[in-house]
């Protein structure tokens, strides 16, 4: 039903090439994150998936059919976007039965879709209010439930869940994660959140100037990073990263260890520095050590129980089977 595929896609505005030819295969119920820093491509990836702009070169393929010319009524996708795109005047289930309605369907059948979207996302006591008594939130899910009527082929998301607050977001994550559980329907996802990535993708497509970087389940790519990019921007505290004498040691122009890979010390350890902030977060404690001579201050991540302040001399070692190694390029090694 949902199998969407991408063959040496390109998009060109102007003189500039912001999609390098790129192909991509996204399997039929995945879930699939498109990540990267702002600026990188991934919005303008999931718009030419969905029609909303026009491929300047290449093929998009959905369920085996050429889809790259067809509006986006004709795919079969269904969108949702950041600012929810709710009509203030209309009621919930006039919201949600909108699409329903432009495409002339018959009411009772109407009413079912309607229903059987708002049980699904717990909307049934708010059928008849308007967005403005809602919460970001719940005008969130009626923006999915305006899509899941459709009963698309694919879902896609356009960092849904930007507006609203950090407990809120945490909400949405999960509810939209359970939501696909349940539909078993393809979904597109894209943030420059890096945490909702790992936490609500089967397929992570990690982008950096309109070029694919890595593409693998989360934990391939916290893992086995192929790239010094990779490695820094999947992991929260972000990787630490050394170079010089220390990286030569281990054959590498330079090495990477992630801040819960560093054992905290009082009294003895490889690398001797100087505690600068620490900030708990009652189960962790971020400790930010200096004066390493390793040149950046390195990101520790400890007990929240670990004890040392500001200004104590504190000493790092490294597990040594978690130490990644890239050269000079760049790449893994």
């Amino acid at each position: 039903m949902g199998r969407i595929t991408l063959d040496k896609v390109t998009k060109r505005f102007g003189d500039v090439e912001v999609i390098p030819p790129l192909d991509l295969t996204i399997e039929d119920g995945e879930f699939v994150v498109f990540v990267g820093p702002s600026g990188c491509g991934k919005s303008t990836l999931l718009r030419l998936i969905a029609g909303l702009e026009d491929v300047s070169g290449g093929q998009i393929r959905i369920d085996g059919q050429d889809a790259t010319e067809l509006p986006p009524a004709k795919r079969g996708l269904a969108m949702v976007f950041q600012s929810y795109a709710l009509y203030p005047h209309m009621t919930v289930r006039k919201n949600i039965a909108f699409p329903l309605k432009m495409a002339k369907m018959d009411q009772a059948e109407i009413d079912k879709r309607v229903n059987n979207a708002a049980s699904v996302l717990n909307l049934t006591n708010y059928l008849d209010r308007r967005p403005g008594q809602l919460s970001g939130g719940q005008r969130q899910r009626v923006a999915i439930g305006r899509s899941i009527v459709r009963e698309p082929a694919a879902f896609l998301f356009d960092e849904p869940l930007s507006n609203l607050d950090a407990a809120l977001r945490v909400g949405m994550r999960l509810e939209i994660s359970e939501l696909h559980k349940r539909l078993e329907t393809t979904m597109i996802y894209v943030t420059h959140d890096q945490v909702e990535a790992m936490t609500m993708a089967d397929k992570i497509v990690v982008l950096q100037a309109g070029v694919i970087e890595q593409v693998g389940s989360p934990l391939e790519l916290y893992k086995s990073p192929k790239n010094k990019f990779v490695a820094g921007f999947i992991g929260s505290p972000k990787m630490n990263f050394i170079e010089g004498q220390e990286a030569a040691k281990y054959d590498a122009h330079t090495i990477g260890i992630r801040p819960e890979h560093l054992a905290a010390s009082a009294t003895e350890g490889a690398w001797k520095g100087t505690v600068g902030v620490s900030e708990h977060l009652g189960s962790d404690t971020f400790l930010y050590v200096h004066d390493t001579g390793l040149g950046e201050a390195l990101t520790v991540r400890v007990s929240g129980e670990f004890n040392l302040r500001h200004g104590d001399t504190v000493y790092l070692t490294p597990e040594a089977d978690k130490i990644h190694r890239f050269n000079a390029e760049g790449l893994s090694i």
